[in-house]
């Protein structure tokens, strides 16, 4: 089913306010402001907000390394976000989980994760937890095309596939694991042929055009609450700034960078929705405007807040041995 207006437009908001929380937070790490590592969401956009928008309040997303983009997607906080990569008590996590580990259960999302692949093995759980309790919410799990080569992607494929679980797999092929390029590590063009190994459909989609993700996810999120089990969609797209910020991406061909630059999913987005009818440039100028205002209202409020208390460093750590140095 082809996406509505409204859902047109609330993509369009979704990926605005990803493209400016991901440019400030580039440039507020190269100002010292955010703490450890940053990988940026740019180029991507065009995926999570449509995922998203065929997802229900109370349906769950696994994250990724990358996951700033699919949290925003799913209506997380802005501020609660901004303060966790400032490193603040109000963060997320309070300050200590950092740009790879934003989570929050209320708005179903289960957690970014640093390890490659995790969030396949999570959201199968979910899946499971959906099957037990009789519901028909469904999981929407994103990872890149380097984990595809890990076991807990095939595990994970495999063990849906056979219980039949809610979960949708949308892989977000960048085209790049850290610095290697889908050629060099995979001997197949299309990651969503791996889907039949596993009876499970696999598509292939342009993942720089929200419609046609948003088209796919509705079929899969569809076939996951009828009870017919998992899908796995390829979202072909490109990360426009490195691995992380500091990485100087000096293994991408400056030709291909140029070719994917001129496919950017945000004034492509924009374009179709004023030619078609959908939005006016006064409209997209003025969600332009409230986003712009949004984000730097989040990074006055992470500003503000304050770092976490030296005692904190041993609270919300499960371990005997932490237990023991506190006594002491």
């Amino acid at each position: 089913m082809a996406a509505n207006k409204e859902q047109m437009k609330d993509m369009y908001v979704r990926m605005r306010r990803i493209r400016d929380f991901e440019s400030a937070a580039a440039r507020l790490f190269a100002e010292g402001k955010i703490y450890g590592f940053a990988h940026l969401y740019l180029g991507e956009e065009a995926i999570a907000p449509a995922v998203c928008e065929c997802l229900r309040d109370d349906d769950f997303i696994t994250s990724t390394h990358r996951g700033h983009g699919h949290i925003i997607a799913k209506g997380g906080d802005l501020n609660l976000m901004m303060a966790e990569l400032f490193g603040r008590a109000t963060g997320y996590c309070k300050g200590k989980g950092g740009s790879m580990h934003i989570a929050d259960r209320d708005k179903g999302i289960l957690g970014a994760n640093g390890i490659v692949g995790a969030g396949q093995c999570i959201a199968c759980g979910a899946g499971l937890s959906v099957k037990i309790r009789k519901t028909d919410q469904v999981c929407a799990c994103f990872f890149g095309d380097g984990s595809t080569n890990q076991s807990t992607f095939h595990e994970s494929l495999n063990l849906a596939s056979v219980w039949k679980l809610p979960v949708v797999f949308v892989c977000e092929n960048n085209h790049y694991g850290i610095s290697m390029s889908q050629d060099r590590h995979q001997a197949i063009k299309d990651i969503a042929d791996r889907g039949a190994a596993y009876g499970i459909p696999g598509v292939a989609v342009d993942g720089n055009d929200p419609l046609a993700v948003f088209e796919a996810v509705q079929a899969a999120v569809a076939r996951a609450r009828e009870g017919k089990g998992p899908t796995l969609i390829e979202c072909k797209t490109y990360r426009q700034h490195g691995h992380f910020e500091g990485d100087p991406a000096t293994y991408k061909p400056k030709e291909e960078q140029a070719a994917w630059m001129a496919k950017d999913p945000m004034p492509r987005y924009a374009k179709f929705l004023v030619e078609n009818g959908v939005m006016t440039q006064a409209e997209i100028d003025a969600v332009d405007a409230k986003v712009a205002k949004e984000i730097d209202d989040a990074i006055a409020f992470a500003d503000a807040q304050p770092f976490a208390a030296e005692e904190s460093a041993v609270v919300d750590v499960y371990s005997d041995i932490v237990e023991e140095v506190r006594d002491r």
